[in-house]
């Protein structure tokens, strides 16, 4: 395996964490903190893992759609509650209640991902995907 690195996912990376840094410090307003924040999140892994890996950005991109649902869906079942963590800083990030408003702002992070990614790069995964 080839070792490899992207400095424009870290630049990336950087700046959407001092975003989502800015959202959790400061409480903005429900729909930023609650919605935009979210949306902002599934950029944020993406950007990371994209840090690593070169290719295959749908594939990566879908498994942090799948990972983020998996989240939501433990909160569902309200697994803070039954592990009963009580430190804020875990909860803000795992969560501690479900909304299914989170499931359409990951979906619409997932496809701003690939908006930005057809419109910005000339990928080999998306010679076959029509948006």
């Amino acid at each position: 395996m080839k070792f490899y690195i992207s400095t424009r996912h870290i630049l990336g990376t950087s700046i959407l964490f001092a975003i989502e840094i800015a959202i959790a410090y400061f409480h903005f307003n429900h729909f930023i903190r609650g919605f935009l924040g979210d949306v902002l999140v599934i950029l944020l892994i993406y950007c990371f893992i994209k840090i690593f890996i070169k290719n295959h950005v749908l594939k990566t991109a879908v498994s942090v759609l799948a990972f983020a649902y998996f989240v939501e869906l433990l909160q569902l079942f309200k697994l803070a509650e039954k592990l009963n963590i009580h430190s804020e800083i875990l909860l803000t990030i795992i969560g501690s209640v479900f909304d299914w408003r989170d499931l359409v702002a990951y979906t619409l992070g997932f496809l701003l991902i690939l908006l930005i990614e057809k419109i910005y790069i000339k990928n080999e995964d998306f010679k076959n995907i029509s948006l």
